[in-house]
């Protein structure tokens, strides 16, 4: 009698192990995130770094640009082949060699002789390209194994914060570094940061890669947000899982996974088109500095960078208490208004508006961008274990096309044409896809609406319980 009045003891015990066990996934997994904005600081200081360092030892612009060239195309090629290394692979085992090797590279430059400095940057340009494409996809890929899947909003927040704070003190430092300790001490801090990270990775224990042996298990929001995939991809799906693992297929896998659900592939490609809306902005911004201080450029673009990861930062804490609130995260539709207010705020911000202007639409910028790399993150994660890592691949692939093509585009039509205009026309292009994606997602939330209702009278006599419209962000594949 008295178990039916309350819950049983073993239950009790069981939801106290789960709390704890959940505590503790979260406390790894910001030791794991402390370690990769140590990395990223590391990432962020040689970006400014080894492009000074290039042009000062070559004295020629043409082999910066080739550095950050055979820098994209390695992390591109990385991108295809790290959906493959995860069937094979822990994702903590990549995860660390990528730590490794980019430390190791760094090493090689710090002792490589006058006379070898040349190939010794060649190399870096490859391996930190190439490292940090697999590291972010293992990473990304295997958060739902690492904190649950109903925490993965949470601990995306939480990476892409890491990161933001450490782009700041990467961007911020730089150049104090190197004009005061000089090249070689910048670079072994580089290497440092890369050992640290490594040493985190290496003594926490992480789940996921190797195919993940199946789909994780789902929290109740994303159910919904997965069943397009799970009703129509079917066998289909399985026998891709299984070709993933053993690795003999990974290039037609990587674009199987895009189409488990309606409209993932069209997210791909908005990412795709909003890198190369990145490179433009990216290219601009020394120019239109320029343009308003020439004797001291560098000041805007150091104030707009911090500015935009003020409103990245701050909209991490938004997403965060969000997710938690709720238990949801921001979807589909997250990432396709965010890729609209973030590209309009970037255009707006050549538009030559008062300074105290220009720094709110940076704070905007910077939030939406905060926004639409959580959404996009999280919705990719809803696919299964087996196919994660290859849309992730694939993903970063198309993301490192887009913004390696639009540098060289840009880079062309800025000689022409002027900042405002250049930045309009690459950012107006993501605006214009992310429209049509929003339409896609509205077109299978009405379509996945009228199923629900049918399908509710349908059973209606046999008592199924109806579940209720969820979250419009999580829509299959939205």
């Amino acid at each position: 009698m008295g178990s039916a009045d309350g819950p049983k003891a073993d239950e009790t015990d069981g939801d106290a192990r789960k709390a704890r066990d959940t505590a503790v996934s979260e406390r790894r997994f910001r030791f794991l995130v402390a370690g990769y904005a140590v990395s990223s600081y590391g990432t962020f200081l040689n970006m400014v770094a080894l492009n000074l360092f290039v042009y000062e030892t070559t004295g020629r612009a043409l082999a910066m640009g080739l550095f950050m060239a055979v820098r994209l195309a390695s992390g591109f090629v990385a991108g295809l082949v790290v959906g493959g290394l995860l069937a094979r692979f822990s994702a903590k085992s990549i995860m660390l060699w990528a730590n490794v090797g980019q430390g190791a590279v760094m090493l090689v430059l710090i002792l490589a002789p006058e006379g070898m400095l040349t190939g010794a940057l060649m190399a870096v340009s490859v391996v930190i390209g190439a490292c940090g494409t697999l590291f972010m996809v293992a990473l990304r890929s295997s958060i739902p194994e690492m904190v649950g899947e109903n925490r993965r909003a949470w601990a995306n927040s939480l990476s892409i914060t890491g990161r933001s704070l450490a782009m700041v003190a990467g961007f911020a430092s730089a150049g104090i570094v190197v004009s005061l300790v000089g090249y070689t001490a910048a670079f072994v801090v580089d290497m440092a940061t890369f050992v640290a990270c490594a040493v985190t990775v290496a003594l926490l224990p992480i789940a996921g890669g190797k195919g993940a042996g199946g789909p994780a298990p789902k929290s109740s929001e994303d159910t919904e947000g997965t069943k397009g995939s799970e009703s129509s991809g079917g066998s289909g799906a399985g026998k891709d899982a299984s070709a993933a693992k053993n690795g003999r297929r990974w290039r037609p896998v990587a674009f199987i996974a895009l189409a488990a659900a309606p409209g993932m592939g069209l997210m791909v490609a908005l990412r795709g088109v909003d890198a190369f809306g990145s490179s433009s902005h990216n290219a601009a911004l020394p120019i239109y500095s320029t343009s308003l201080d020439a004797s001291n450029p560098a000041v805007f673009v150091s104030a707009f960078w911090c500015v935009w990861a003020l409103g990245n930062i701050g909209a991490q804490q938004v997403i965060q208490r969000y997710a938690q609130r709720t238990g949801r995260s921001v979807g589909a539709l997250g990432f396709g208004y965010g890729t609209v207010v973030m590209s309009a705020a970037f255009i707006a911000a050549f538009a030559g508006l008062p300074l105290a202007v220009t720094a709110v639409i940076a704070l905007i910028a910077g939030a939406a961008d905060g926004l639409t790399e959580v959404a996009y993150t999280s919705h990719l994660q809803t696919l299964p274990a087996t196919l994660r890592g290859h849309a992730f691949g694939l993903s970063a692939t198309f993301e490192n096309l887009g913004f390696g093509v639009g540098m060289i585009l840009v880079a062309a039509a800025l000689d022409r044409f002027s900042p405002l205009a250049v930045v309009g026309w690459s950012h107006g292009a993501a605006i214009v896809v992310a429209v049509v994606f929003l339409l896609r997602v509205a077109g299978v939330r009405r379509a996945e609406r009228t199923g629900r209702a049918g399908l509710r009278k349908e059973e209606a006599v046999e008592g199924r319980p109806d579940r209720g419209d969820r979250d419009g962000a999580e829509v299959s594949g939205g």
